[in-house]
């Protein structure tokens, strides 16, 4: 069905003119304007943590320009998440033993939990080559690895502080205006802005938010960063 789909839209467009390569195009994107949408955010998802991968070991940071200030996060979760990738390749390792007499069931597991430990690294990997940007015309792009991209427009941000909160929560959550976006159960930073943005969720949720809570390994230089790109000054107090 999927396929007659395809060669239905591809026809479809081919009738309307368009020349073999656009029809073929055009038939993808109707296609995949038909799965839903939580579906299509798991898959680029997928393909983003993929991605992620290889630049975390070619070491390029993703959407860092000249002039712009990263601002790492990462650290502040890997202890935690290289505990979790110890536990999976404990447990690969014993149920290979326990399952060495079942090739087949063995052979699942294996695939299993190789692909747990991609995902855990890709994890990792997104957040380290996917850091907060200051950029250097003064705008603001929030991230949590392939999860969430804010971009927040130069000239709106209102006041920076560092701020220490603990978050009991998930670690993306937006309520009341407020987005956290929390590493290692805490957020280190908070920008208030002078307008709302936009925020999509991991699903494709969407919400506005306009105090944003983030986590930088080194907080005092993120916002140092912040306001010498925005102008923002030191009224807001360096805690």
């Amino acid at each position: 069905m999927r396929r007659a789909g395809l060669v239905r839209a591809w026809r479809a467009a081919r009738r309307r003119g368009l020349g073999g390569r656009a029809a073929a195009g055009e038939a993808v994107r109707a296609a995949a304007a038909a799965v839903p949408v939580p579906v299509r955010r798991l898959l680029v998802h997928e393909a983003r943590v993929t991605a992620s991968l290889v630049r975390w070991v070619a070491r390029r940071p993703h959407g860092v320009g000249p002039g712009d200030a990263p601002v790492a996060y990462a650290g502040g979760q890997a202890a935690l998440v290289y505990g979790l990738l110890f536990a999976v390749v404990v447990e690969t390792a014993v149920l290979g033993v326990l399952l060495a007499r079942w090739p087949v069931a063995h052979a699942v597991v294996l695939v299993l939990d190789a692909w747990s430990v991609l995902l855990v690294l890709g994890f990792q990997a997104a957040c380290a080559v996917r850091p907060h940007v200051v950029g250097a015309d003064g705008s603001l792009r929030v991230r949590y690895g392939a999860l969430v991209d804010v971009a927040v427009p130069a000239g709106s941000v209102a006041a920076v502080r560092v701020e220490r909160r603990f978050a009991s929560g998930r670690p993306v959550e937006v309520a009341d205006g407020v987005l956290d976006l929390a590493v290692g159960g805490q957020t280190t930073v908070t920008v208030e802005l002078a307008a709302p943005v936009e925020v999509v969720r991991p699903l494709g949720g969407r919400e506005r938010a306009r105090v944003l809570r983030l986590y930088a390994e080194d907080p005092r230089a993120a916002v140092a960063a912040l306001r010498a790109g925005t102008g923002t000054g030191t009224g807001a107090g360096l805690r």
